[in-house]
């Protein structure tokens, strides 16, 4: 088998086992309204929401958009999707299992393409934004939300978030991500910054990592408090561990 289908095996196994409890997870409402308000959709948009997951993004932007599909490799995450869109009484939603690094979608067919907090699970995220931007008309929007880490730090980071999900590949460095957004298909971009912080045994709760991963992960998150050698600025709130992910969000307009 070829790296990337042994790769998005993986991802389908991760996110098989998470669908359920990833939707559970309070960060992930974090700053929705933030990509629809730079996304810049109205009623007659026609958006393309790629690694959909559980459907929380699309839903969002469906309450003001003209339609949204829900793209994701993960058959159980589309189901859960199209129970959220069913609990919201959003008629405006489609789903289809596909692959973001070939999107299933001719040229230049949707107003908005966005993304969120996917790209540290592929492994060619320039190839992903090409195939956005592909799809994307012109004049439309392409939005990326992730995140966004320091060279320095980015080695621990990375190694910590594989040991949780085995689905990491990389968080992309700020300069990468920017690079991404300096071409010339695009002819204006923005770039927000959030955090989505959260509690550790919570955040292990609806992962999956392999036994003992978890006591490695607390033990080294809890020994970096004070420290912050790893990017995820861990303290202490009220005798639990909390720590946080960095985010950066960009929206390019097509040329």
């Amino acid at each position: 088998m070829s790296a990337h289908s042994d790769h998005n095996d993986n991802v389908v196994s991760q996110f098989t086992r998470q669908a359920i409890p990833f939707t559970q997870l309070p960060g992930h409402m974090n700053a929705v309204e933030l990509l629809v308000e730079l996304a810049q959709v109205d009623a007659d948009s026609q958006v393309l929401d790629v690694a959909s997951g559980p459907g929380l993004v699309a839903a969002a932007f469906a309450a003001v958009a003209g339609h949204v599909e829900c793209l994701d490799l993960t058959p159980a995450m589309l189901m859960q999707a199209r129970n959220y869109a069913a609990e919201k009484r959003l008629s405006n939603m489609s789903f289809k299992q596909g692959n973001a690094m070939q999107l299933p979608y001719q040229d230049a067919c949707f107003d908005v393409v966005v993304t969120r907090y996917s790209f540290h699970h592929f492994l060619e995220p320039e190839q992903v934004l090409a195939e956005m931007i592909r799809v994307c008309k012109p004049g439309g929007r392409v939005v990326v939300a992730d995140v966004a880490i320091e060279p320095l730090v980015s080695e621990r980071f990375n190694a910590i978030e594989r040991l949780r999900d085995s689905s990491h590949v990389c968080a992309l460095s700020s300069a990468r991500l920017d690079q991404c957004f300096l071409q010339d298909v695009f002819v204006r971009c923005t770039k927000s910054r959030y955090t989505v912080d959260v509690e550790l045994e919570q955040q292990l709760s609806a992962s999956f990592p392999k036994p003992g991963d978890d006591i490695t992960i607390r033990t080294l998150i809890t020994q970096d408090i004070g420290l912050n050698q790893t990017g995820f600025n861990p303290r202490w709130v009220d005798g639990d561990v909390h720590y946080s992910y960095p985010i950066s969000v960009y929206s390019g307009v097509k040329a």
